[in-house]
């Protein structure tokens, strides 16, 4: 499974979901065409309310992250979505501060944290190229 939804975290679960799809793709977790849940069985499966997960798939579609063909399902979009640079380093630098907040939380120095993100990365790296 992709996904894991912290609902004592302060973040959304919609943004939640949003931020699992995006890294699942960029990590090569899912890729083009794959096929994710639907709204409905998504929302039984994480027990929230289906008008959560539907916000998290429009922001999806209208990011070009994913697409959902009428009466077909929602898949992985075959294309890389067009975000503007400014728009990836924003959500990247996002992303950059929770992990450091976690980071400080856990007691661990900028090393390991520099030396494990640069072993995800590289993992991530090797995934993306089919290694």
């Amino acid at each position: 499974m992709w996904y894991h939804i912290d609902p004592a975290s302060g973040t959304p679960i919609y943004r939640q979901l949003v931020e699992q799809v995006r890294q699942a793709v960029a990590s090569g977790v899912l890729r083009a065409g794959d096929r994710l849940p639907s709204v409905r069985d998504l929302a039984v499966e994480l027990a929230v309310n289906p008008n959560t997960v539907a916000k998290a798939y429009q922001e999806l579609e209208r990011e070009g992250v994913i697409e959902t063909p009428r009466g077909r399902g929602t898949f992985v979009a075959d294309r890389d979505p067009a975000v503007p640079e400014a728009e990836r380093l924003r959500q990247f630098a996002e992303a950059a501060d929770r992990l450091a907040a976690d980071a400080y939380r856990l007691r661990i120095d900028s090393e390991q944290a520099l030396a494990i993100f640069r072993e995800r990365l590289a993992a991530a790296e090797r995934r993306r190229s089919g290694e």
